[in-house]
């Protein structure tokens, strides 16, 4: 008898794909788990990006309430990205819970 391996997804990822899933329709492009790096050092790393027109929508997930964390990952990513209007989003997996972050 073959055992068949397989890999479930994260609770975090699982959480990232719900978000996903609630938001697609509202954007024209959208990345998941965009890395940020310079000379092979992870600089930072972002869950969802949202694009419509010029409009740049970035979130981070976590799985608990855990809003500190997720603003200190955002404001790092707001100094790598150059545009005019980004919004910032946490999620809180767990509550199920999104809400915009002042960065």
């Amino acid at each position: 008898m073959k055992s068949v391996s397989t890999i479930l997804p994260s609770k975090h990822d699982r959480y990232v794909n719900q978000l996903y899933r609630q938001i697609k329709d509202n954007y024209d492009t959208i990345d998941m788990n965009v890395t940020f790096s310079k000379k092979k050092r992870k600089i930072a790393e972002i869950d969802i990006i949202g694009k419509k027109g010029d409009i740049i929508d970035i979130y981070e997930v976590k799985c608990s309430h855990r809003i500190s964390k997720a603003r200190k990952q955002l404001k790092r990513v707001k100094r790598l990205i150059n545009a005019n209007r980004i919004n910032f989003f946490f999620f809180c997996g767990n509550s199920k819970k999104l809400e915009e972050v002042i960065v």
